[in-house]
Parts: structure tokens; C-alpha cells; sequence
């Protein structure tokens, strides 16, 4: 209509505002440019009278969305994996650029589960944002969903976390600003982002860690009526030239380019196995090591690692070089990749198995078996459903990495909620309820004259608490997992419906602040340890989410609070004594202040050593 209009004024020789004519130039073409600058108090004018101001939009996410064409699928008109990891890298790093305000390059990308396959002429809907800037690198979210056009149906592919880097002029970093959440969501994925990021930095550590444990021999698996193949029969090595089309403006090579290409040849190698077309479920977490720019060649290499009753693991690599005659090689990045071949029904097929070769080809068999262990173990915790008995998690070497990450990422996602409601306040102390689904948390704090430091090395050590809360008998140092992460034995004074005092096993998980406004955090939740069963003399208890999140208000002073979630068998006792429960969550939190006022002074040598 605007246009219309400017249309007759211009035909009449009428002569155009130079805002009306600056809004139709550049506000129709997507800009944000105000027609003027709002005065200070002055409340936007709304069309309509029943009109509601939109939701605040995240100033970083991006959202894609690509119609799946013939040119983009396999044989079986299902989108090719490969093109979409493509799309899901450009979206991200649109994001990520947004934010930095400058090019970006892909670092890594965590494990990417495929729950789906997306066929031709479905709908593929991308939404990438910044969850949380570092220093110079900032971690990504992308949310992967297919849109059926004619059913209307939507359903989720995967969900994948991004790490891009920020570059300057000739590849110099550059620090990022600060992110700010707004959403609760956005809150917690922000606060568990610097869990994620803890956790990419001890992946390695964690592999090494369970292949020094497990058996130096390599033992073929067994399985009935099958012959096992040479791995070296599923070799596949491709080169490919990086054109300018396969880069971005500085002439780096996409890492979604890159992803598609060993996709491509890890598809090969898992085809020359079984003798069929193999499905792509999902890709270990990996990182670029370094860049490749255009007229680079790329050199990948896949083969197959280990095959198990229904899936197989390929490793894949990719090389590059500048010149044909060039000798030296630049490794740009290793990925691991899981296949299934489905039948008609869509139900995993009985895979051969693989004989691997002496030497590395050995090694990589164990090790494809020690991330299938690490996998199992990661999906088992992270699925354990809260609702579920038992709540205890098995603690073993290698799931420890997990369990310490799900144990603080729970207790973040409690803090980051909205909707808490101040049940009761006693002088510094406030309590808070949040009731959702089948849960009722709590949450009680207070400031107290103490450096959050001290408060956070009194409050992380379990066996102090009986000092300043009366439900606790002891509590015993069993496993010290590392700097981090303990495992204590709980004995409660609390007597349990057979009349026996209740014990339990937690792990405690501390964390120090990230960055400036970051909390000092202390988790519990319970495990399970083989040395340490549930035995006659106890009532084994359970704790579902606890811990204490402590902020720094100033040199000397600190806000203390404490949350817990309590199980769905206590919330009977709570609905029935709930006077009676905030009289001693208050009472409790003042010995704990005392407590740590008392033993504040004790800690300056102690600090030293943290």
C-alpha cells in the first residue's frame, strides 16, 4: 500500500519526505532502521487497540528452512546426511557471526544424534543461536526439525551444540562480547554451556582413561554363522578440490563442506562391509585442527573400525595439501561415525564382523568399543527419567564424565526456572517453592558476611555438614574421583517408615565460576557403587537434584542459597507438614550461616591450595 502510494506522489510531481522515502528504500528490504529516534518515556504506538507487543526475539538465532529435492537425497529419496550437516554448519555459523560481529570458523561439534531420516519434499526447519561467548570461541545451539507440507506433521531430527571461533584480520583472534539471556531457556542453556564446554576438554582424557582399564588383548566377537571381513577390505581413500564455491569469504573451506565429504566416503566404507546402503545415525564429537583454504586438496580417508550386532563404527580422516607434488600433509580433522543398515521394516539388520588389522587397526577396534561403552553409558544417563525408581545412576570410570556433567547441569536448570514463589521469610532468610509436574522444589537463601570462595570450600565438603545441619549423622569420604568430584557415604538422623536411620550414597560435583557473574556451584545426586550396597542396618534414601549456588555480592559478602527437588515419595510428607518443613529449612540455614561465620577465618591457608 506504502508503495502504491509513493507510487501516485511521484507520478504527480508531489514531493516525497525523505523518511518516508528512506523507509521504503531500505525498511521494505529488511532493515531495522528507525524512521526516528524514539523520545525518552515515549510509549510506541500500536496498531490496533487489542494489538500485544511481540516477544523479544534472541538478537542471534537464525532460522533456516530448505525443501528437500531430488538433488539432495539418495537412493532412497531420503535426504543425505552429508547435505544436511552442511545446512546445519551454515545456519550456526550465521549465528555465530551475528554475534561476533566478524567471520567465524567451526572449531568442533559435539556428538549428533539422528533420530529420523527426511525424505523428498519434506521441509527441513534449522533454528541456530548463541548460547554463551567465551573469550574468543562461543558455542551454538541448533534445533533440527522436518515439516511435512501436506500432513502438517512436525517432528525433531537432532540437536546439536557448535563451537565457533572468532577471526581478525589475518586469522588473529578476536574476544567476544558477553551474551545475555533472557528466556529461561535461554538462562539455561547459557549456564549448563560452560558444563558442555568442560566437558569437550576432558573428552580424550576420558577415552584414555577407560582403554588403560580395559583388556590390552583384542577379542574378535563371536557371531553365529557370520565370517569375519578384513577391515581392510572397507578402506576408501578420496580427493577432492576445494573450489571457491566450498568456501567462505576468506577463502576458508566450510566445516559443513567438510563434514559432507567424509560423510560421503564413511558412507562407502560402511557399504563395502554389508554389502548394502547403510543409514548414518550419529557422529562423535570431534574438532577441525586447523584450516583449509581454496585450492587445497582434501584427502579422506574412511574405514571400518569395529562392527557390532547392529551398528558399525568408521573412522574417517581428512588431510590436506597445497600443491599435487606436495609431500607434507595437514591433518584438518578425525570424526567417528555410527551406521545401522535397516531392513524393509525398518529394523536393524545382523551385521558381519570385522577382523581388524595388526597394529593400528587393533588399536582402533578397542577403541571403537570404548566409545560404544562411553556412548551407551552417555545416552543411559542422560535418559533416566526423573519419575523412574531407581533414581541412582551406576557410577563407573567411564560414565564419571557424564554423571558429574548431568549432576551439575540438573542442578543449573533448577536455578535458571521461572515462577518461584516466596513461601516464607524470616528475617535474612527467604524460602521459595516451585511446584511443576510431580515436583516440588524448594529453595532457601540469605546473604552472609563471607567471601563466596570461603563460603563455597565450607559448604562442597560433605563431611563438615553435620556441624550445621542436624539431619545429617556423618558423612564419609569413599571415592575422591578428582579436584571436582567426590563420592560420600551419608549417614541421616532421619529415621525412615521401618523405623531404621536412612543412608546414602552422592556425588558431590563443585564448580567454580566460568566468568564474572557466575555462581559458585555445589551439586549432589545419588549413585551407586558396587562397594557400597544398601545393607540391613539402613533404609537406602535418594537424592533427586541438590545443591547450593553461591554469587558474589561484594569482597566480603555473598548470596548462600540452597535448592533441592524433592522426590515424588516425599512430597506426601510435605503437603502434610508444610508449616512444620519451612520452620526447619529456616532454622537449618541459620546454623548454617553461624557455621560458616564461625569457620571463615580458618580458611585463608586452606584457599592457597584451591
Amino acid at each position: 500500500l506504502l508503495s502504491r502510494c509513493l507510487l501516485k506522489m511521484v507520478k504527480g510531481n508531489i514531493v516525497v519526505p525523505e523518511e518516508i522515502l528512506s523507509f521504503c528504500c531500505n525498511g521494505l528490504q529488511g532493515s531495522t532502521s528507525p524512521l526516528r529516534v524514539q523520545e525518552p518515556g515515549e510509549r510506541e504506538e500500536v496498531p490496533g487497540a487489542m494489538a500485544s507487543p511481540l516477544p523479544t526475539r534472541n538478537p542471534t538465532e537464525v532460522q533456516m528452512s530448505q525443501l528437500v529435492l531430488p538433488c539432495h537425497t539418495n537412493h532412497r529419496g531420503e535426504l543425505s546426511t552429508g547435505q544436511l550437516l552442511k545446512w546445519i554448519d551454515t545456519a550456526a555459523c550465521l549465528s555465530a557471526e551475528r554475534h561476533a560481529g566478524c567471520p567465524c570458523v567451526t572449531a568442533s561439534m559435539d556428538d549428533i544424534y539422528f533420530e529420523h531420516t527426511i525424505s523428498v519434499g519434506q521441509v527441513v526447519n534449522i533454528k541456530a543461536k548463541v548460547n554463551r561467548a567465551f573469550n574468543s570461541s562461543m558455542e551454538v545451539g541448533i534445533q533440527v526439525s522436518y515439516e511435512d507440507l501436506c500432513s502438517g506433521k512436525h517432528c525433531s531430527i537432532c540437536k546439536a551444540y557448535a563451537t565457533f571461533v572468532a577471526q581478525g584480520p589475518s586469522s588473529s583472534k578476536v574476544k567476544l562480547k558477553p551474551l545475555t539471556p533472557q528466556t529461561e531457556e535461554e538462562k539455561t542453556e547459557h549456564s549448563i554451556a560452560a558444563e558442555r564446554r568442560r566437558m569437550r576438554l576432558v573428552h580424550k582424557d576420558t577415552l584414555k582413561d577407560l582403554l588403560i582399564r580395559s583388556p590390552r588383548e583384542t577379542e574378535l566377537e563371536t557371531r553365529d554363522g557370520s565370517v569375519a571381513v578384513p577391515a581392510e577390505k572397507t578402506r576408501v581413500e578420496s580427493v577432492e578440490l576445494v573450489l571457491p564455491p566450498h568456501a567462505n569469504h576468506q577463502g576458508n573451506t566450510f566445516g559443513g563442506q567438510i563434514m559432507a565429504w567424509m560423510e560421503n566416503v564413511a558412507t562407502i566404507a560402511a557399504s563395502r562391509l554389508c554389502h548394502a546402503h547403510p543409514t548414518l545415525r550419529a557422529i562423535e564429537m570431534f574438532h577441525f585442527r586447523g584450516p583449509s583454504q581454496v585450492g587445497d586438496r582434501l584427502v579422506l580417508k574412511a574405514i571400518v573400525n569395529n562392527a557390532f550386532k547392529n551398528s558399525m563404527e568408521v573412522g574417517v580422516c581428512a588431510e590436506a595439501y597445497g600443491q599435487e607434488m606436495s609431500i607434507s600433509r595437514r591433518h584438518i580433522n578425525s570424526a567417528f561415525m555410527t551406521f545401522e543398515v535397516l531392513d524393509q521394516e525398518g529394523r536393524p539388520r545382523t551385521l558381519p564382523m570385522v577382523a581388524p588389522e595388526p597394529g593400528d587397526g587393533e588399536r582402533r577396534y578397542r577403541e571403537a568399543s570404548a566409545r560404544k561403552k562411553i556412548r551407551l553409558d552417555r545416552k543411559y544417563v542422560v535418559s533416566c527419567k526423573q519419575t523412574e525408581v531407581p533414581l541412582s545412576v551406576p557410577w563407573d570410570q567411564s560414565n564419571k564424565v557424564y554423571l558429574s556433567y548431568n549432576n551439575v547441569s540438573a542442578l543449573k536448570t533448577l536455578v535458571a526456572k521461572a515462577n518461584w514463589a516466596l513461601a516464607r521469610e524470616k528475617e535474612k532468610v527467604r524460602m521459595y517453592t516451585l511446584e511443576e509436574d510431580k515436583f516440588l522444589s524448594f529453595r532457601i537463601e540469605m546473604s552472609v558476611r563471607i567471601a563466596a570462595s570461603q563460603a563455597f570450600s565450607l559448604l562442597s565438603d560433605l563431611r563438615r555438614r553435620h556441624e550445621w545441619d542436624s539431619h545429617y549423622a556423618s558423612a564419609e569420604l569413599v571415592q575422591q574421583v578428582d579436584d571436582d568430584d567426590m563420592i560420600y557415604h551419608v549417614v541421616s538422623q532421619t529415621l525412615s517408615h521401618e523405623n531404621k536411620p536412612q543412608d546414602f550414597v552422592i556425588l558431590a560435583s563443585r564448580r567454580k565460576p566460568c566468568s564474572k557473574g557466575d555462581p559458585y556451584v555445589v551439586a549432589f545426586r545419588s549413585v551407586t557403587l558396587p562397594t557400597h550396597p544398601a545393607s540391613a542396618g539402613f533404609t537406602r534414601g535418594e537424592t533427586l537434584c541438590s545443591g547450593f549456588c553461591i554469587w558474589t555480592e561484594s569482597d566480603e559478602t555473598s548470596k548462600v542459597a540452597y535448592y533441592n527437588q524433592a522426590t515424588p515419595g516425599y512430597l506426601n510428607y510435605v503437603t502434610t507438614n508444610v508449616a512444620g518443613l519451612s520452620s526447619n529449612f529456616c532454622a537449618t540455614f541459620e546454623a548454617c550461616e553461624k557455621f560458616l561465620l564461625k569457620n571463615k577465618e580458618d580458611l585463608i591457608v586452606r584457599l592457597q591450595d584451591l
